[in-house]
């Protein structure tokens, strides 16, 4: 039976199966017709529509020539996974899709990279903060749905916060000072930063205002790393919603911009002083 909504998870299996077979110069028919599917299976397969059995996902791999060991096995650990559904399947029917896939791409991520210029990353945000940041949105939104949204961003946490999941947060010196809801819940949260930058699993470091060489403002990103180098993938904020990359040219400008900001950033000993001048600051200034 046809999925109505694959998961982005399966989405991601489709699409590494789609890419194997291009890699071979396969069309769909040809493809269909060495593995005993027809030209629709193929499509709703690399759609993520409809699932396949390791065996199947094991004779594509042959019949394009794919000698990619790591990647054949950990694609047929997506195949195999008897996983209970994620925790974020619990609001698929309260919340839009983006929340549900940010979440799902964190939950499955071996590491994790962000970098904000505009607020605070989810992943280290107080509830207070990201109440005040929901409740910033043109519409407003309603009280109900700000709570809703604000406890999901704190059950996203768990993710990093259990220590199961390595996690570095490059952020910007303006997303510091950016205030959402006044100088007090700005202060808590720097201050929450700090602590949270003590934990082994989390790095926090600041990108000062006089750094040089840093991506443009508008990129807000995440990067997660997969099992493979191939299974990564990058998600970003816009206006308009998330975007998602998982091509090998996206993947490898993410990369890039996360070397970058290693050696652009203060270290996690600057960034802790950093942060706590400026909370000290926000204090002193207004009392």
């Amino acid at each position: 039976m046809a999925r109505t909504n694959p998961t982005l998870r399966q989405r991601r299996l489709g699409t590494e199966l789609r890419r194997m077979r291009e890699q071979a110069g396969f069309g769909g028919s040809q493809l269909g017709r060495a593995v005993g599917m027809n030209p629709a299976q193929v499509t709703q397969m690399e759609s993520g529509k409809i699932g396949i059995s390791v065996e199947r996902l094991r004779t594509i791999a042959a019949t394009c020539m794919c000698v990619n060991e790591p990647l054949i096995d950990a694609l047929a650990d997506i195949v195999t996974a008897r996983e209970k559904p994620g925790w974020w399947e619990e609001y698929r029917e309260t919340l839009a899709t983006d929340f549900l896939e940010v979440a799902e791409l964190e939950g499955h991520a071996r590491r994790l990279f962000t970098y904000t210029s505009t607020f605070v990353p989810g992943l280290l945000q107080t509830g207070a903060y990201a109440s005040a940041l929901f409740a910033q949105t043109y519409p407003p939104t309603a009280r109900h749905d700000v709570d809703l949204r604000t406890a999901f961003r704190m059950q996203r946490q768990r993710v990093v916060r259990s220590g199961v999941t390595p996690y570095t947060a490059f952020v910007h010196e303006a997303a510091l000072r950016m205030q959402f809801s006044g100088p007090k819940v700005q202060a808590e949260q720097i201050g929450a930063l700090v602590e949270d930058s003590a934990s082994p699993n989390i790095s926090v470091r600041v990108v000062p205002f006089d750094a040089n060489a840093v991506p443009s403002p508008s990129e807000n990103f995440t990067y997660a790393e997969g099992p493979v180098t191939e299974l990564d993938a990058a998600q970003m904020d816009t206006g308009h919603g998330i975007q998602l990359f998982d091509s090998p040219a996206h993947l490898a400008r993410f990369r890039a911009l996360i070397d970058q900001m290693k050696s652009t950033a203060l270290d996690e000993d600057e960034s802790r002083h950093f942060m706590r001048s400026i909370k000290e600051e926000m204090e002193n200034k207004h009392g």
